[in-house]
């Protein structure tokens, strides 16, 4: 967007540098020194107490800060804001050291990480190089299914994504601010203050109520986390006009960087931003920018000047890239969840090396795409050539590599339709060990096991665990002979291809009305320690829903199992509020068919098998499960209920193993995968048949 000068030029000049102030757009110093403050606090934090620092905060600040002053000066000069030259700069200064750190991640996580991490890893690969990893952290967070002990060498981009679209939205924004400041006769300045004051506020206000309602999507969303570039690009321009005394200097810039070393062991950052308390640290950066250079030797300023802290401040950007893979990779290698000090120290050290060794080149490849000043146009095509030469070869490796991962997977389904190789389930039914005739590779392989969910879950199907509205998906005729409602959480979900598979064979309906954790009683229930309402308004709703429907039968989970041992078994349990449901059934008219909870192993299944062999990954029953099932010793069953038992079809020998017949069981460390369930069907179709008399 190109803007000429107007008339008011002059009088919309910025104010000139007050005596002991840098000049407006002049190099700070200071602000080297705090950029590596905040990227040793991240990786310090990250390092050493698996913590968040609130450091990325203070660098979202100071990105506001320095593009808002520099979009505005070169509105004030008269060059208008240049959209396609800005974003080209950007892109050859920032593409080529991510492009490095992508790249080495892909050869990294195929020579280090087990294969269940490779498919999440090359699709936020993409997500991370196309600037919106954050929006699908962000899905991942509010994801019930979503297996949050695979922790990424590439998470931390979401922090660059977010600073992404930020480049694209903040020049719009200034110059349409500017232009309505000239139109109307504000003058520029007080126009795109004004703008940036209506984005604080609303989005600061965004913030604490989806902090509030959703802090784990809140974390990742844009929109929540505006208002801090909103804070830097305000300070940019009041600061002209901010002339403190010496000693308030100082005192700001002690204060300021006390406030922003300490922020991190005071608040649980990762689960208390963006909200207000973000303005912790944010206020605390804006101290110090305040502070500037003090003069004094007392001042703050004197340690962020300090020649070690601006060199790290002027290769913070690669820093923060290399860190945490360079962490991941370690933990990995030594079976670790924290570095301790002196595998901390060589991780950083790791990262400072790899750091000074791609900044040079990165600042040699961005000088490249930058045009000379009398081929201004030349920039728009060189700055994206250098990127895109960059970024090119990580895209296509990330599609070889996903091709081929989906090629091999292609080739065992082919294999999958002969039950001598791949028989699952059946090959413990009437008393069977476990073992397949010939021996296979485990189907899923452990790096697609993550995709082998309901396909309900696909088609949106599935409540997440933040909503009460009662999602209800149909499938099968609408004039089948039955109509099955599956109802309840994702251990009820689980059984759904299996269900699928029975209906398509019996003319039947099923209709899925699942929510993620959410168990089919109205009795009070907790989510991750907090009262889960939403799941007793859904399940009213479901209740309401059936009441309208009137299946033939429910299939829901009858029992509930779990990984406390404190009373020597699982603690499995008809939970309260089961029985009550089921009366309410019963008077509608509804069959029951309560299905026993599945066994939980205590460790991610495909994990465990990428890692080791197949009779390592088993368990004992009795880790999660009653020595036999509750419902055959509950007192007053109601008489609409059936229940059923197919443990045998998951355990036996007094084990549940993650592999049967050949096919994963397990796609994480509890729910059951669509694969093995459909060769559970045949058996579950004749138990359903011989229980219900259909």
């Amino acid at each position: 967007m190109q803007q000429t000068a107007a008339p008011d030029a002059a009088r919309a000049r910025p104010p000139a540098p007050r005596p002991g102030r840098p000049a407006d757009g002049a190099h700070r110093p200071e602000i080297d020194g705090l950029r590596a403050v905040a990227v040793l606090l991240v990786a310090a934090y990250h390092v050493w107490f698996g913590r968040v620092s609130g450091g990325v905060d203070v660098f979202l600040m100071l990105t506001g800060f320095l593009i808002t002053g520099s979009l505005v000066r070169s509105v004030e000069r008269g060059s208008g804001v240049r959209f396609g030259a800005f974003l080209a700069r950007l892109a050859a200064r920032l593409v080529p050291t991510a492009a490095v750190v992508l790249g080495a991640v892909l050869a990294g996580a195929r020579l280090l990480l087990p294969e269940d991490h490779w498919h999440d890893l090359i699709a936020q690969t993409w997500a991370a190089a196309l600037y919106h990893l954050n929006w699908t952290l962000a899905l991942d967070a509010v994801d019930y299914l979503a297996r949050d002990d695979a922790t990424s060498p590439v998470q931390h981009f979401w922090s660059l994504s977010i600073q992404g679209q930020f480049y694209l939205l903040w020049p719009v924004l200034i110059a349409a601010a500017a232009w309505l400041g000239r139109r109307f006769g504000a003058g520029v300045r007080p126009a795109v203050l004004a703008a940036l004051a209506a984005v604080f506020a609303g989005s600061l206000a965004y913030s604490v109520r989806i902090t509030a309602a959703d802090q784990p999507w809140a974390y990742f969303d844009t929109g929540a986390r505006l208002w801090e570039f909103a804070l830097g690009g305000a300070l940019a321009l009041l600061l002209g006009r901010l002339d403190p005394p010496r000693r308030a200097r100082v005192a700001l810039g002690w204060l300021g960087l006390a406030a922003l070393v300490s922020c991190g062991l005071l608040l649980q950052v990762s689960t208390l931003f963006p909200g207000y308390v973000a303005l912790w640290p944010t206020l605390a950066a804006a101290a110090v920018v305040t502070a500037g250079t003090s003069g004094s030797r007392l001042g703050a300023d004197r340690l962020l000047t300090l020649r070690p802290l601006r060199y790290l401040g002027s290769i913070s950007y690669a820093l923060y890239l290399w860190h945490w893979p360079v962490l991941v990779f370690y933990l990995h290698a030594t079976d670790r969840t924290l570095a301790g000090p002196y595998g901390g120290a060589a991780v950083l050290a790791a990262s400072v090396a790899l750091a000074a060794a791609t900044t040079p080149v990165a600042d040699r490849l961005a000088r490249i795409g930058r045009a000379a000043p009398a081929a201004p146009r030349r920039a728009l095509l060189k700055g994206p050539a250098v990127a895109l030469a960059c970024l090119l070869p990580v895209l296509v490796a990330a599609g070889a590599w996903s091709g081929r991962l989906a090629a091999e997977q292609r080739a065992q389904e082919a294999l999958l339709a002969d039950a001598s190789r791949y028989p699952g389930a059946a090959a413990l039914a009437g008393g069977g060990d476990g073992s397949a005739e010939r021996p296979m590779p485990v189907y899923p392989a452990p790096a697609e096991a993550a995709d082998d969910v309901p396909v309900t879950y696909a088609d949106g199907c599935n409540q997440s665990t933040t909503d009460a509205e009662v999602l209800t998906c149909v499938y099968g005729a609408e004039d089948a002979e039955r109509t099955i409602a599956l109802v309840g959480g994702s251990h009820a979900a689980h059984w759904f291809p299996a269900l699928e598979e029975i209906a398509e064979r019996r003319d039947w309906r099923i209709v899925n009305m699942v929510k993620g954790a959410c168990l089919f009683t109205d009795a009070p229930q907790t989510y991750k320690g907090e009262p889960y309402t939403s799941c007793r308004e859904w399940n009213r709703g479901a209740v309401a829903e059936l009441a309208g429907l009137r299946p033939d039968a429910v299939f829901t989970t009858g029992t509930t199992t779990s990984l406390d041992t404190s009373a020597g078994f699982g603690e499995e349990e008809v939970v309260d509020g089961y029985l009550d449901r089921w009366r309410e059934l019963e008077e509608l008219g509804i069959d029951v068919i309560a299905v026993r909870d599945t066994p939980r192993l205590g460790f991610d299944a495909p994990e465990c098998l990428a890692g080791g062999e197949p009779e390592e990954c088993t368990v004992a029953p009795d880790v999660s499960m009653a020595a036999e099932s509750p419902l055959e010793r509950t007192a007053g069953l109601p008489g609409n209920v059936v229940p059923l038992d197919l443990t045998d079809l998951l355990c036996t020998a007094g084990e549940c193993p993650a592999v049967v017949g050949n096919v994963l069981v397990y796609w994480d460390g509890s729910h059951i995968g669509a694969t093995y369930m459909r060769t559970m069907a045949p058996e579950l179709e004749r138990r359903i048949l011989d229980a219900t008399g259909w």
